[in-house]
């Protein structure tokens, strides 16, 4: 593995533009054409008109459900999966051709029009999960025990659990197909709003800089970079960051409060039509969790703020801060800013995977060869890292916003995680290839780990071992912890909104600084500017709940790289069968097959101890490098 680059944070410049294109990662951009056999727009037509005559085949069959033998059911659902596959793959296109440039009317048009067309495709085929749960239980499972039948049968087994909250068809295709001009639109909106939102920095000159010059002391650059900013060494940079982030977030925020309670409002009302207790329910439902599960899981990271509260005063010391402020929570403490490029970072996980398994790591080297990753930064582009499954009769595509930091190898180990899962468990086909959301995570923070500890294992310096150990953990938090209050925070607008009515922009702080706040307790001042930070984030609007899927999925993954850790290469084949296994089975079976109990309430607290144990890892390392020197006798 090379080693990384190491350049001083006041010292960006690079006087070679091709080395500087190998850091800011230009060259890796995707090729999305095939998605739609390289036809473009018309590809996508064509996709939608095959879905339109497949679903149109599958009607004829309204109200004879009842009648279905397994052959007869057999011959439904691999039209179905056909049809599936040509929305999806549509969908797929429109998707990632827009987030790569959201700024274009166009893409935007394009995006619009697939979701128009393919709910009102969708729509036309809830007359069959109606009518199959509405099937004597007993005569059902007869129906799917046949053989030919695996490759959707969890799927329709678990179509049980909605029965209490299906409407009739008419209600559910109203409420499906309005959705495209309601909460569907909302998201997209936000997400472009969002995607144009700027911030003022301090202007530096450097040959990557494609920000707009002001003529003054600052560029206009956008949010993304204005965050990243966030993870400086210098505290005048994050202040200055910070600062420029609250101002940039000022002048659509009470836009986006409204867009955020017409959200909530919606959400409230489709879950009173359909029955639904509280506003997790539906999300808890979709992971396959219970509402008690899901409690257990949130209680037990809650009763645990001690250990980022431990890690903030930790982390205060080693920046020379009596206290952090809300900007300095994702600080290096690395004395130099450490950088790296592209080409590095490549070398860097897939050797990391290899020392794992050689499968996934020749599967995740198909990725940089064959275009199914974009990664540089560019004006318009949607802020964040994804990885999108598309369908299994196609590969995924990894998406980044690569900004040449050490960290972004592992937001890249991290997606490419996800995009090994899918490439395995696609043999399941549509219906079981994904997972709930709360095993989504498994295998995108099983592979950051193992990138991680293979990184750790390439330095005995206490001060280099620090600076890695102070990364991780700083993830780490984000993802449980952080994660966490988020939810608490969801949890909160959600009831409020319903018990209150509309929250105006400053009720929204409110809330925000009182879940935050739970979490920091006093190892963190929460500044006033942060107080309006809720309103970027996306998963509050696109996928209501989601957040503590991220928790589930750490904690879950760091148990099962512990169960590597204590049997070596023989737990190997059977994490990759967990992966290729997909969505086939219900959690709590797929985590026995990773020897873990997802039943026991106790299960969470061993991934918390280890995030605890590597905050004595950091000290320790502290201590050897004499960066804790004020207790030294």
């Amino acid at each position: 593995m090379a080693e990384a680059p190491t350049r001083n944070s006041t010292q960006d410049n690079v006087a070679d533009d091709t080395a500087d294109d190998t850091l800011m990662a230009r060259h890796a951009t995707w090729n999305i054409e095939p998605l739609v056999d390289n036809k473009g727009e018309q590809g996508v037509k064509e996709l939608l008109e095959k879905a339109d005559e497949l679903v149109t085949r599958l009607e004829i069959h309204k109200n004879k459900v009842q009648t279905f033998d397994s052959s007869s059911l057999y011959s439904f659902m691999t039209q179905a999966a056909d049809m599936q596959t040509a929305l999806s793959l549509a969908s797929s296109y429109a998707m990632l051709h827009h987030s790569a440039d959201t700024t274009d009317e166009a893409r935007g048009a394009l995006v619009q029009h697939v979701q128009e067309r393919a709910t009102e495709i969708s729509a036309r085929l809830i007359f069959f999960e109606l009518e199959w749960v509405a099937l004597e239980t007993k005569h059902a499972a007869g129906l799917i025990a046949a053989e030919n039948l695996a490759f959707c049968r969890h799927y329709l087994v678990s179509l049980g659990r909605y029965r209490d909250h299906l409407l009739s068809e008419p209600e559910e295709r109203i409420l499906q197909e309005k959705s495209i001009t309601g909460a569907d639109a909302w998201q997209r909106l936000f997400g472009e709003l969002s995607a144009t939102i700027t911030v003022e920095l301090p202007h530096e000159q450097t040959s990557h800089d494609t920000s707009h010059d002001t003529g003054h002391n600052t560029r206009t650059a956008s949010l993304e970079e204005g965050l990243s900013r966030l993870h400086a060494t210098d505290r005048s940079i994050r202040q200055a960051a910070a600062q420029a982030v609250t101002k940039g977030l000022a002048p659509g925020l009470r836009t986006r409060a409204f867009l955020f309670n017409t959200i909530l409002a919606d959400r409230a009302i489709d879950d009173r039509l359909q029955h639904y207790d509280n506003w997790l329910q539906r999300r808890n439902l979709s992971n396959e969790a219970s509402d008690e599960s899901v409690r257990t899981l949130i209680e037990a990271v809650q009763n645990r703020y001690d250990i980022p509260q431990r890690w903030y005063t930790l982390k205060a010391r080693l920046l020379g801060l009596d206290r952090l402020a809300d900007y300095d929570r994702m600080a290096s403490v690395a004395t130099t800013e450490t950088r790296m490029d592209w080409d590095t970072a490549q070398e860097l996980v897939l050797d990391a995977y290899a020392s794992f398994s050689t499968e996934l790591s020749d599967l995740a080297r198909r990725f940089f060869v064959e275009k199914w990753i974009d990664a540089p930064i560019r004006p318009g582009k949607r802020p964040g890292a994804f990885c999108a499954y598309t369908d299994p009769s196609h590969h995924p595509y990894v998406f980044l916003n690569w900004a040449g930091k050490r960290n972004d190898a592992l937001t890249l180990a991290h997606e490419l995680g996800h995009g090994l899962h899918a490439c395995l468990a696609a043999p399941q086909g549509v219906f079981h290839q994904n997972t709930p959301l709360t095993l989504a995570e498994t295998a995108s923070v099983f592979g950051e780990t193992v990138t991680f500890n293979r990184l750790l294992s390439t330095t005995n310096d206490p001060n280099e071992q620090l600076e890695l150990l102070a990364e991780s953990l700083d993830g780490a938090i984000a993802t449980v912890f952080r994660q966490t209050a988020m939810n608490r925070f969801e949890d909160a607008v959600h009831t409020t909104r319903r018990t209150e009515g509309e929250l105006s922009v400053e009720r929204f702080n409110e809330l925000w600084e009182e879940t935050q706040t739970s979490l920091f307790g006093k190892s963190v001042e929460v500044t006033a500017g942060y107080r309006t930070w809720w309103s970027y984030i996306p998963h509050f609007i696109s996928t209501p709940g989601y957040v503590y899927a991220y928790a589930y999925g750490q904690l879950l993954a760091l148990a099962v790289y512990q169960n590597y850790r204590k049997e070596g290469a023989g737990f190997v084949p059977r994490y990759l069968d967990l992966l290729r296994a997909g969505g086939s089975m219900p959690p709590e079976e797929l985590g026995k097959i990773v020897g873990c109990d997802l039943s026991d309430p106790g299960f969470w607290n061993g991934g918390l101890e280890i995030i605890d144990a590597q905050i004595t890892a950091a000290e320790k390392a502290a201590h050897a490098a004499g960066r804790l020197l004020e207790e030294r006798k």
